[in-house]
C-alpha cells in the first residue's frame, strides 16, 4: 500500500498559511464590495481595493514559496522569504485596512513598512532560486 510522505514543517505551515491568506483575502475583497462600498468614500474604498489586491498577489507567492520549500526543505532564503511575505501582509495591506475602515491616514505610515518586506521578500525568493 502506498503511503504519502508527510510535508516538512516549514512547507506545511507556509502552504497553510498561504492558503488561509488567499481566504482571508477572498473574505476581505467580497466585504468591500458588499458591505462596504455604500459606507466608504472612493478615495477609501479604493485604499481598501488597494489592500485586497497586495494581499492576494502576495498570499500567492507564499504559496509558491511553500511549494519550492517541499523541494528544498532547509533553505534559510526561503524561509526568509516566506516570513517577510507574511510581514508584508500584516503590514501592508493590514495597515491599508485600517485606514480604510477608520480614517485615520497617520495609520498609512506603517504600510511603507510592509512594502518593504514585500520587497525583501521577493529578493530573498530570488536569492534562493538564483544560488541553487
Amino acid at each position: 500500500m502506498y503511503t504519502q510522505p508527510e510535508l516538512n514543517p516549514a512547507a506545511r505551515r507556509t502552504l497553510t498559511l498561504a492558503a488561509l491568506a488567499g481566504a482571508l483575502a477572498v473574505m476581505t475583497g467580497a466585504f468591500g464590495a458588499h458591505a462596504l462600498k455604500a459606507n466608504l468614500t472612493p478615495d477609501l474604498l479604493a485604499v481598501w481595493q488597494t489592500a485586497v489586491q497586495y494581499h492576494f498577489w502576495h498570499a500567492l507567492a507564499l504559496g509558491l514559496i511553500g511549494v519550492l520549500m517541499l523541494h528544498r526543505r532547509d533553505d534559510r532564503a526561503l524561509r526568509a522569504a516566506g516570513w517577510l511575505m507574511l510581514l508584508g501582509l500584516l503590514l501592508f495591506s493590514g495597515s491599508l485596512y485600517a485606514l480604510a475602515l477608520s480614517g485615520v491616514r497617520g495609520l498609512g505610515a506603517v504600510t511603507p513598512l510592509g512594502g518593504l518586506a514585500f520587497i525583501g521578500g521577493w529578493l530573498a525568493l530570488a536569492w534562493a532560486v538564483w544560488r541553487r
